[in-house]
């Protein structure tokens, strides 16, 4: 009895359009990103002839440094497909607290030892309330934004707090090269101790979401966090690490922020959760959970803040940069989502 033979089956391949790490690296987001970054830089430096001085680009980073410090932290908790929004709120509690506590009489330490514990109660009752209760997080941060700022209106009403000592001011106005340890090269005497800050907190918090078991569940609760729970993943726990750290973070700007202004109103950081989760969100963060980097979100920080002094060394309104800022955020939510249908319908 004779058999026919078989043909081997056939084995399709779909190609890659983006297999080599070049390719993937030139077509990722974080490419355009510093593409643009380079652009916005070298179009600022045409337009003002002040851009490229060192110590106006040493004051350019303050545009960016304390705003990116929290978004950081709201990567982290974005990703895990939930929101805080109440992080400029938490600001102005931390600098009140701090204001009150120093017509008191204390000294710097105690000041920002205040300010971050501020931010962590603030922080720890909004995870009280989204991970152990089960609330939805934009409800709860919406409430608790006004409540946060409203205590401090309380407090203040139309007075300001000041008289911080003298050596509180280094922290939002201080230079490097203050310190004794620092390189004296000259290139390194406009280094911020904001910047520095920014860097160090840019590192641990790259490392912490790419390079541990704990970002690793992060992403996995954001991508599907019923399936995580199943999985063992402690989601309800590993939220509420994430309220922390957002609170935290939002101390630490408060620390900076009040240190460089020397007072404390209750409108202080007023706006700035809408800025904050622009910038995370072109840095190439999901705003529905699941995906997203520390690298995108530097990147971003430094494009809005090269488009933020650009405009102000050119004069232009404070509310055009919040029109500004406000379009961003559309445009960048928007994007996806319409590149997605085009995709689908042809």
């Amino acid at each position: 009895m004779s058999t026919m033979p078989l043909d081997k089956p056939t084995v399709r391949r779909i190609p890659d359009k983006l297999s080599t790490p070049t390719a993937r690296l030139l077509g990722s987001w974080e490419s355009l990103l510093a593409a643009v970054a380079i652009a916005i830089f070298f179009a600022n430096s045409l337009a003002s002839p002040h851009f490229l001085d060192p110590w106006n680009l040493s004051d350019a980073t303050y545009n960016f440094t304390e705003k990116a410090m929290i978004a950081f932290a709201m990567t982290l908790l974005i990703i895990s497909g939930e929101i805080d929004l109440s992080v400029a709120a938490i600001i102005a509690l931390a600098s009140t607290a701090m204001g009150a506590a120093a017509q008191m009489g204390f000294g710097a330490p105690a000041l920002v030892g205040i300010g971050l514990g501020a931010g962590l109660l603030c922080g720890a009752f909004n995870g009280l309330l989204v991970a152990r209760i089960g609330l939805p997080s934009i409800v709860v941060t919406i409430g608790t934004m006004s409540l946060f700022r409203g205590i401090a209106q309380i407090v203040l009403g139309d007075k300001a707090y000041g008289g911080y000592p003298a050596d509180f001011a280094w922290f939002g106005q201080g230079y490097m090269s203050d310190l004794s340890w620092w390189p004296s090269w000259h290139a390194f005497e406009v280094v911020t101790f904001e910047m520095v800050a920014f860097l160090v907190f840019a590192l641990l918090f790259g490392v912490l979401l790419h390079m541990t078991a704990f970002g690793r569940r992060i992403y996995a609760i954001g991508n599907n966090a019923f399936a995580a729970e199943f999985s063992g993943i402690p989601v309800r726990r590993t939220k509420f690490v994430l309220f922390l750290l957002t609170g935290l973070m939002s101390g630490v700007a408060a620390v900076c922020l009040t240190s460089r202004l020397g007072s404390t109103r209750h409108s202080i950081a007023a706006g700035w959760e809408l800025e904050i989760i622009t910038m995370t969100v072109l840095g190439g963060v999901s705003i529905l959970g699941g995906s997203g980097s520390i690298g995108g979100v530097v990147l971003a920080a430094i494009v809005m803040g090269l488009v933020t002094f650009g405009l102000g060394l050119l004069n232009v309104p404070g509310i055009v940069m919040s029109i500004f800022t406000g379009l961003l955020l559309i445009l960048v939510i928007a994007l996806p989502i319409v590149v997605r249908r085009l995709r689908a319908s042809s």
